[in-house]
């Protein structure tokens, strides 16, 4: 494998350790090092990146991560764990920051769900803006949510994929806008991807639940 050509830019060390912890749950211990021999990040074998918020964790190796669970379990086993994944880091890692705390007060689980997602998804979107190098915008249509990135950690460095490949974005997502609608799943699906040719990743999130 060759040397993974590195980003330089950034997610706080604990989103990585989360995602590499989340894997071997699913996986187990060998599982998971055959995946990371396979993305070139044997150097996390035993030794997980610090659980802490520094900028350690390279994009590269978030995307490099997605390619091995592909490559070793075909797109749809592969999507499924990095799903799994994203929704995991989420439930460690964010859901007790700044502004998305508050969401288990009274006067936020009482609000409409609307208006949940109004203040919940820009709140998140500016939680990465400020513990990462992952941009991302918010914008409010008729009936959908586009969640934008800019600079994406999932498919950094990778062309010419068929279909979008941001599946830990995808449940980082899923994720969030349960815990912040009070448990509902919304439907999230990646409209455009960098690695098929877009010039950013763009999510759609439906407005009303699946459930």
């Amino acid at each position: 494998m060759s040397p993974l050509q590195k980003s330089g830019l950034y997610y706080p060390n604990k989103f990585g350790m989360i995602t590499i912890k989340s894997l071997e749950e699913v996986m187990g211990k060998n599982g998971l090092n055959a995946i990371l021999n396979l993305a070139g990040l044997n150097n996390y074998i035993e030794n997980y990146p610090p659980d802490n918020l520094d900028k350690g964790f390279d994009f590269a190796e978030l995307s490099a991560i997605g390619s091995a669970l592909e490559e070793m379990y075909g797109p749809r086993g592969g999507r499924g764990l990095a799903l799994r994944a994203g929704r995991a880091t989420f439930s460690d890692a964010l859901r007790n920051f700044g502004a998305l705390a508050g969401a288990a007060d009274l006067a936020f689980v009482v609000l409409p769900l609307q208006s949940k997602l109004r203040i919940g998804l820009p709140a998140f979107a500016k939680i990465f803006s400020q513990l990462s190098d992952q941009q991302t915008t918010v914008e409010e249509k008729d009936t959908e949510w586009v969640w934008t990135i800019h600079k994406c950690p999932c498919c950094w460095g990778r062309t010419g994929a068929d279909k979008p490949v941001c599946f830990v974005s995808t449940g980082l997502l899923q994720e969030s806008l349960k815990w912040v609608s009070g448990g509902n799943e919304f439907r999230v699906n990646e409209s455009k991807c960098i690695a098929i040719g877009d010039d950013v990743c763009e999510f759609i999130v439906q407005k009303e639940p699946i459930s």
